[in-house]
């Protein structure tokens, strides 16, 4: 059992020194606090995200006539379903996550990633003039959300996200959040649904659209439904909204940091970076992962390691822990970019794997190559301010300024 403190700056700030003492003393332990067990090993992590015996299960926040927006958006999203729920869903909007047809964004993300930096000057903030605004482009697009538009949705995603946190503090400021998050759930589902109604009426290229062709009613027989209800529909194109640019934002800042702080592996990267690319983004994802945090919830009494978990416990993979064990990876504090093999869990793993992971690889490749490309004398202009927060870790601002821009 252990009761350290999820929200302590220090720890927030660099967890993993805490992390690494803890996993070696337990691998899997409880902690009390939040009332979770936690898989800190890449043993126990892994088979904790594979093994059908724990489940993704839905609990409706409560009081729920307060958080009904809320709970309706979550209640219908892949992601908080087990099969046959969750295989209906995810395989209904698996297509357009294909690799080939990502693959074919790669121009269009690219031609975003320059434009994005043609418009700033030799100072500027990587993350708000760069990292946030290019992934919240690119899934906009994608999902046929106008550019008029886009910037109504990172400040609905980030309400959204912010109930994911652990939050022992003041009853006020819990207050607050949960408000902020329940006003955004009812705006953001008002919106998409605007969105499909005219997708109905006037069907396009878009993602909206692919998934309104899947609307319908039950299968036949009254049996599971091959196609979406509209709470559905709604609720999956929130998910790939948030989910499309919440972590490459993050990822793509916690790894610019770690770049800029390592220059030798920067100038690596340099000197070949279409070749290495794919490589960088990998260790960036395993050193820094914007997702530390990842549940399931254990639907028999369940045995991991030596801790035993009663039906209905709650366990969390710490992702960024796992990525960090020394059985798995080789100097594991060590900042790589040439690391190989490099099989980190950012992305999860099992029936849950991220859907969106072709996309944020291709994403955060072509963000990188562009930046070195657009930018090459790029250095930090100044401390960089941290997110308060574990569970989604990141940066509020990163300023950044370009030597030997004219």
């Amino acid at each position: 059992m252990t009761a350290f403190d999820l929200t302590d700056p220090a720890f927030v700030a660099d967890p993993y020194p805490a992390l690494a003492a803890l996993r070696e003393k337990a691998p899997v332990t409880y902690h009390e606090p939040s009332g979770r067990w936690l898989a800190l090993s890449y043993r126990h992590a892994s088979q904790m995200l594979r093994d059908r015996r724990f489940g993704r299960i839905w609990r409706d926040r409560e009081p729920v006539e307060h958080f009904a927006p809320f709970n309706a958006l979550h209640r219908h999203q892949m992601m908080e379903n087990e099969p046959p729920q969750h295989t209906r869903l995810r395989s209904l909007v698996a297509k357009a996550f294909s690799r080939g047809h990502i693959e074919r964004l790669r121009p269009r993300i690219t031609e975003i990633a320059a434009s994005l930096l043609d418009g700033v000057g030799e100072e500027f903030d990587l993350l708000t003039d760069y990292a946030e605004p290019l992934p919240v482009r690119v899934i906009a697009e994608l999902l046929g959300v106008p550019a008029t538009d886009q910037h109504l949705l990172r400040p609905w995603s980030a309400a959204i996200v912010a109930m994911y946190e652990y939050r022992p503090g003041a009853a006020t400021e819990a207050a607050a959040v949960q408000a902020a998050a329940s006003r955004a759930a009812i705006e953001f589902a008002d919106y998409v649904r605007a969105l499909v109604r005219d997708r109905r009426a006037a069907p396009a290229e878009d993602l909206i659209s692919h998934l309104v062709s899947t609307e319908g009613g039950p299968g036949p027989g009254g049996g599971p439904s091959q196609r979406l209800t509209e709470d559905e529909l709604v609720a999956t194109a929130i998910l790939l909204l948030n989910a499309g640019h919440e972590a490459s934002v993050n990822a793509l800042g916690n790894g610019m940091i770690a770049l800029l702080r390592h220059p030798r592996q920067l100038a690596w990267l340099r000197a070949d970076p279409d070749r290495r690319c794919a490589s960088a983004v990998a260790e960036m994802l395993r050193y820094d992962p914007p997702l530390q945090l990842f549940e399931r919830t254990a639907m028999a009494a369940v045995r991991l390691g030596e801790a035993v978990l009663p039906a209905g416990g709650t366990i969390a993979a710490l992702l960024g822990a796992a990525n960090r064990d020394p059985a798995v990876f080789a100097e594991p504090d060590r900042f790589d970019l040439d690391r190989a093999p490099n099989p980190h869990v950012s992305f999860g793993a099992g029936l849950h794997f991220c859907l969106g992971a072709p996309l944020a690889r291709l994403e955060l490749a072509a963000a990188l190559s562009t930046l070195l490309a657009c930018a090459p004398g790029l250095e930090l202009a100044g401390q960089p301010v941290r997110r308060p927060t574990f569970v989604l870790r990141g940066y509020r601002s990163i300023p950044v300024r370009q030597r030997g821009k004219p």
